[in-house]
């Protein structure tokens, strides 16, 4: 009888349900994680659905989850950074996309690809991967993170993937003392990135479409909240960034957010993996505006986000769930009722049969 227990889509349109499965054993450079936590991102959710398709399409069954935290269960005989009863974290990644990319870095851009913690071939089994929505995880030691002890487990979860992926652009694009950023989108991962800009010690002005977020945001540290259907306050705000940093995770109009870009800025998007809707590039060209792209973040950038949180005091701002309140956490993050991260609750995962 299979001895894990996760929750998974058996296709696109099935509700996420208890999926009994066998995790691979503890290989030499291996460590087995009891997970107590995992976050939802709203990647899951396209995953889930098969919504990315072409080369992201979704293998079922499919067992989200790639902001995991936990405690070490077990380790192999040569890993040499963990012991039982550590404190760790698990996000995106959990292999190199071949062997011969040990010891490089940024490994999420490596070709071949990473192996990702969810919906991908698995190098030592072939099998695909199975995420943190269950009662453990096997991961190479190199792909384990170290979550400082002054932040909860369930709070640290968020920083696997949200965290990175915001902190990765931030760090690439030397914002600091003097940066001028703009955050667009103030959900799950938003609301980290005015977080960490701030702390960085830039003036952080938020984007959003949804005025009733104005004085929460304003809580987690933002300088000034624009409500982009305020034209006078959008125009007021005419090429005046050094960064927009988009956290918006479907197509959007991003026109109107360019034009707030200022000369020789960048315009950077973060968790939108699908076709844009039309750009102007008048606008990109008359400003020589750096359009860009930005995929999660490297280990050592995933450690560093978590260390630098722990030194300010930052955490995410989270709802716990149940594991049966799954699916409709998914369907509160699609309408954008999310304050801010949707966290589960491992132990009230089903036992395994």
């Amino acid at each position: 009888m299979p001895k894990n227990i996760g929750y998974a889509a058996t296709d696109a349109k099935t509700p996420l349900a208890p999926f009994p499965f066998d995790r691979r054993e503890v290989g030499a450079e291996d460590v087995r994680i009891d997970i107590k936590f995992c976050g939802i991102c709203h990647s899951d959710i396209h995953q889930a659905r098969d919504e990315w398709g072409n080369a992201l399409a979704t293998n079922y069954p499919c067992m989200p989850g790639h902001e995991i935290a936990g405690i070490v269960a077990d380790v192999g005989d040569k890993v040499t950074t963990f012991a039982v009863g550590d404190r760790v974290g698990v996000g995106c990644m959990i292999y190199w996309g071949s062997d011969d990319q040990r010891g490089g870095t940024d490994e999420q851009y490596q070709n071949p690809p990473a192996v990702f913690t969810y919906n991908s071939p698995d190098a030592e089994t072939g099998e695909v991967t199975f995420g943190g929505y269950s009662d453990e995880i096997v991961v190479n030691q190199h792909f384990v993170l170290n979550i400082p002890d002054s932040i909860p487990l369930e709070k640290a979860a968020p920083l696997l993937c949200a965290g990175v992926t915001t902190w990765s652009p931030l760090k690439h694009w030397n914002i600091g003392p003097g940066s001028v950023v703009a955050v667009a989108g103030i959900g799950g991962l938003g609301h980290l990135a005015v977080q960490l800009a701030k702390a960085l010690g830039a003036t952080v002005t938020a984007l959003t479409t949804t005025e009733e977020k104005t004085d929460e945001i304003l809580a987690l540290g933002a300088d000034e909240v624009v409500v982009m259907s305020n034209e006078d306050a959008v125009k007021a705000h005419a090429a005046t960034f050094d960064l927009v940093l988009s956290t918006i995770p479907t197509a959007f109009d991003m026109n109107p957010y360019l034009a707030l870009v200022k000369h020789d800025g960048a315009f950077v998007t973060v968790g939108m993996l699908e076709p844009s809707e039309p750009i102007d590039f008048a606008l990109v060209t008359l400003m020589r505006i750096t359009l860009a792209g930005s995929a999660i973040g490297s280990i050592a950038e995933t450690q560093e986000v978590l260390d630098f949180c722990a030194a300010n005091g930052i955490a995410s701002d989270i709802e716990l769930v149940a594991a049966d309140q799954i699916n409709a956490a998914f369907e509160k993050v699609i309408a954008n009722d999310a304050r801010f991260r949707y966290v589960i609750d491992n132990s009230t995962l089903p036992a395994a049969v």
